[in-house]
């Protein structure tokens, strides 16, 4: 484990987790630390981290000249075990759909792209050792940032250090970011914390009963505890009551004093700034004592919280799920279609895609955009081409002419829990069809 070499999927799979409610438990006990780790038959798709690599071949006769260079390798690490480990794979699968896609249309630049993807351990200490091997020892042509915050700001170091090219997707805090180099495929714009929590309590409050008053439970992990201050001060410039703030640290399994808390107060509206499978654990903890959110927001939820029979009615963000509008491109459809068979087959606990598979996605699209658009492998020149120009994704056209090479704007939608899937439900003119937010 120590050299970054994930393990056998199956084996992280039979780290039985805790039930997460009645009925849910099947599912729920199948994931391992802090209920992310990959299920057991998302074993297929760990092998490639078995060996800390995965190349991927194209799966149609490429051009003669394609077939006779040598591959051009993108490098990456994921999160493929430890407490990531369900979103990693999600990254994972994204990438290897991508990488098919394009080896299957000619490769790029007339040559097969190889992607050399190494097991992080969800250890940001780690990433960086990782991504200085896929500099200097895999020697690898270009590379992708990691999944999270800490990790991606750990690898944004060695990218520096060796001038390549650094596109991320999921920076929490892109305030952080100042690689000159470096662009964010997220599409949250320069400062999601405040913008986002402005998205959502205009959502809520465009609902026949608007919440009287707002209560905020967040992690301590960086990003989270950001967007939890940014609710706090949206929540205090409209002039509506606090009815409370609690913190837990991150990691948290014991959601009982919380939960007990949240009871007490019983807020209308319930803001949880967490991170994976914490969501649950706290819908759990709030169950056993015969307690339901009226209404509940959670801002980085694993992929089990849709399905949660708890979760009901739950909000998050959005950028790309397998739902209209998202999937009425070709390309957008074709990604979600793929997605959702290869997830299925890997045991994913919501087999659907959603942001953090359209997030990376999009960071592939604009990283392949800048090596067309210049011909090249060069980092400075698909850098300086980025730095100007637009590029088109599943998530919409996106600029980076924010903050930190961010996106201009907030381009952010609101999702629902609805009935088992997530499905859009803010702004108006991006729905779902059909589907509205539910807010009792």
């Amino acid at each position: 484990m120590g050299d970054g070499v994930p393990q056998r999927q199956g084996d992280a799979g039979r780290q039985a987790d805790r039930a997460l409610s009645a009925g849910w438990s099947a599912k729920a006990a199948r994931l391992g630390e802090e209920g992310q780790v990959a299920m057991r038959s998302g074993f297929a798709w760990g092998m490639a981290g078995a060996l800390g690599v995965c190349a991927l071949a194209a799966l149609t006769s490429a051009p003669a000249q394609a077939q006779s260079d040598p591959p051009i390798r993108i490098g990456q690490t994921l999160s493929l075990t430890g407490p990531f480990a369900q979103t990693g794979l999600a990254h994972q699968i994204a990438s290897e759909i991508f990488v098919d896609r394009l080896n299957r249309s000619g490769g790029l630049l007339g040559r097969k792209v190889e992607y050399v993807v190494l097991d992080d351990q969800s250890k940001p200490d780690i990433s960086r050792t990782l991504y200085e091997r896929l500099v200097t020892a895999d020697k690898v042509d270009l590379i992708l940032g990691p999944y999270g915050t800490a990790a991606i700001l750990a690898a944004m170091t060695v990218a520096q250090r060796y001038h390549k090219v650094f596109i991320e997707n999921t920076l929490g805090q892109p305030q952080l970011a100042t690689y000159p180099w470096h662009f964010s495929a997220t599409i949250g714009g320069p400062d999601s914390t405040s913008t986002l929590p402005v998205k959502v309590l205009d959502a809520y409050a465009s609902t026949p009963h608007p919440p009287k008053n707002v209560m905020i439970v967040a992690s301590k992990f960086p990003s989270a505890a950001d967007m939890a201050r940014g609710m706090e001060r949206a929540v205090k410039a409209r002039k509506m009551p606090l009815a409370g703030f609690l913190e837990y640290d991150a990691g948290t399994r014991d959601f009982g004093p919380l939960a007990a808390r949240i009871k007490d107060a019983d807020p209308d509206f319930m803001f949880v700034a967490c991170l994976g499978v914490e969501g649950d654990l706290l819908l759990e903890a709030l169950n056993k004592i015969g307690y339901r959110p009226h209404r509940h927001f959670y801002l980085y939820p694993s992929g089990l919280l849709a399905a949660n029979p708890l979760a009901e009615g739950a909000t998050s963000y959005s950028g790309f799920e397998d739902v209209e509008p998202y999937i009425a491109t070709k390309e957008g459809g074709e990604f979600a279609r793929a997605f959702d068979e290869r997830a299925k087959k890997a045991g994913l606990p919501y087999p659907h895609v959603d942001s953090q598979a359209g997030n990376e996605y999009a960071g592939w699209q604009i990283l392949i955009a800048g090596v067309k658009a210049t011909g090249s492998l060069d980092d400075q020149k698909i850098a300086e081409w980025l730095d100007k120009n637009s590029v088109e994704t599943i998530e919409g056209k996106r600029d980076f002419s924010g903050r930190s090479h961010t996106s201009a704007t907030d381009m952010q939608q609101l999702k629902q829990a609805q009935h088992g899937r997530w499905v859009v439900v803010w702004p108006s003119d991006r729905r779902t069809p059909g589907a509205e937010l539910v807010a009792p």
